[in-house]
Formats: C-alpha cells, structure tokens, sequence
C-alpha cells in the first residue's frame, strides 16, 4: 500500500457545487464575497461557476455575471464546469478562468439521461467533439472523470471492474483523438463509497493503470467523505475536490438529503493533524465557513466551523 502523501492538493467547488442546489437565488455580489474569502485562505483552485442551462440549474444563471465581476488573487487558479461545447464557448468568453479540458464516463446511463439529457452514445461524441475543440483552442487536455463511480440512485451500485472498463474507454477515448489521458477523478457522486469500496476501487484501477494519477470528488450525503478521503489518501491519492462548509449537492442525484463533498475546512483540520501538507490557513477557512453559511441563511453541515479547530483550543490552553 502506498504512503499517506506528505501534500495535497485541495480543488475548492463550494461556490459552484454549493449554490447550485440551493433553493432560492444568491445575489452575484455574495457569491463573489465568498469567492474572495476562499481566495485568501491559501487555497489555490476553485471552481467558481458552471456554465449549463440556467432553466434546469437557475442558480448558476448568472455564470458570466460572477466572472465578470470577479477580482483575482495572484496565485489562485479559478475554474469553471461546462459539460458541452455551448458550456466551453461561454467559459472561454468570459476571460478570465483558468480553462483544463475534461471529459466524464458516466456508468449509469439514467443518470446521464437526467444530467444532460442524452444517452451514453451521444455523450461520447459530444466528448469527442469537446477534445477536438480543446485542442483547436490550444486547451490542454489531460483529464478526465468517472461519475457516479461506487453506486447509482437510479440504478444501483458500481463495481470495481465496470469503473476499470470506463476508465479504459476514458483513455481510448483520448488516444482516437490524440491526446493522453494522464488524470482521472473518481466521483462519488451519489455518495454509495464506504473506505473499504474506495480502497478496492482504487487499487484495481492502480493494477491495470499504475501510471494514472487519480483525484476523489467524494460526496457526504451519508457522513463517510471524511472517512472515504482518509482511505483514499492512504492508497496514496493527493488531490481532493471539497466543499467550504459542506455546501451543495447534485440536484439531479434523486436524493432529498443530498450534500456536498466533503468538507473543506474539516478535511483541513485532518491534514493539520496528521501532518499533511494543504497550504491553507484553517483559521480563515473557519471565518469563509461562516461567512457561507450567513450567504445562504440556514445551517450547514460542516463540524469544524461549529467545534474550532485543535490548534486554537491548543493555545488557549497553553495560556492558561
């Protein structure tokens, strides 16, 4: 089994992810208030916004608006979703987003019908015609992802060896276009991962691709994404998609109690405390937590914002 990796990295989707499912519209100046409050945290990406129809997504409507009126931090890389080639035209357009090309597999093909509204043949030629487009536009294009990769609402779990299959196809995929698939993202997206599924899946897909690195998108719908990280860091996975506060859900997962991915400032607090590397200052992170949860005006899961973090109580300890 691999070492747990001294350093991480962290990609923050709070004020995409997160909005997204909220029920009522979030003003674009509170969105960028909390972009800015993430930015100063020591994260280094963040996914800010998602250019998809705003009739069956009406809180990302206002996608140009938040890119517009965004200021940047030096150093901080702002991404946008887009999951056709409308979606990459209206990113590009906007200017100012750190653009990577991606393409997704989806194993349950309901799902996929519900999320974008085409069957798994149509996907992969809308997939190939996104490459193409990265490639016409000089987009680099190393990525790609595995929805829904341990367990569907719809249609049930996942094995191990159907997310190997989607993850060879991922690369065939790349290789009839010519380009090399050298990242792929393991979505929980449904939230069916427990630590021992994440290690299973990890490590068949490490068996037959051992030069692939992997990320986890891990949703907290039934309270394992911190575990679900923790079993994937010790398969040596380094990059991690989260939440600020646990905000989000899919809106399309069939499922009322849908949360975010995993927390960011809770999965923090675990690097700090086990000596991996993130780069982010928790203490702000904490004060980004709170500032979401005024944004959005009910409570939110996160545990860290509520308990505070160890190093905190540590010192005021140590006053006294």
């Amino acid at each position: 089994m691999p070492d747990i990796p001294k350093s991480i990295r962290i990609t923050e989707e709070g004020p995409r992810e997160g909005f997204q499912i909220e029920p009522g519209p979030i003003p674009t100046a509170r969105k960028l208030e909390l972009i800015h409050a993430l930015a100063c945290t020591g994260l280094k990406q963040m996914q800010i916004t998602s250019f998809v129809n705003p009739q069956k997504v009406p809180g990302m409507a206002d996608a140009e608006a938040v890119v517009e009126g965004l200021k940047p931090e030096p150093g901080v890389d702002y991404h946008g979703l887009w999951l056709n080639e409308k979606g990459l035209q209206r990113a590009m357009a906007s200017g100012k987003l750190h653009l990577e090309g991606k393409v997704n597999m989806y194993p349950s093909a309901t799902f996929l019908m519900k999320n974008q509204g085409c069957t798994q043949q149509q996907y992969r030629e809308i997939a190939g015609r996104l490459i193409e487009m990265y490639k016409g536009y000089g987009i680099p294009m190393e990525k790609g992802s595995i929805s829904s990769a341990w367990g569907c609402n719809f249609e049930g779990g996942v094995s191990s060896e159907r997310v190997v299959e989607l993850v060879g196809d991922l690369m065939d995929l790349g290789a009839e276009h010519g380009v090399a698939i050298k990242t792929v993202s393991l979505a929980d997206t449904m939230a069916w991962a427990t630590p021992l599924g994440i290690k299973r899946t990890i490590g068949a897909v490490r068996e037959k691709f051992p030069d692939l690195r992997l990320s986890l998108h891990l949703h907290d719908t039934r309270g394992m994404a911190i575990a679900n990280a923790y079993a994937g860091m010790e398969m040596g996975v380094d990059q991690f998609d989260s939440s600020v506060a646990g905000l989000g859900g899919c809106p399309f997962g069939k499922h009322k109690g849908s949360a975010g991915n995993v927390c960011t400032e809770d999965l923090v607090l675990m690097c700090d405390e086990i000596g991996v590397e993130t780069g982010v200052d928790l203490e702000a992170l904490i004060d980004a937590a709170a500032l979401a949860e005024d944004i959005v005006g009910h409570p939110l899961p996160g545990s860290v914002m509520k308990g505070g973090s160890l190093k905190s109580l540590r010192d005021k300890l140590a006053v006294h």
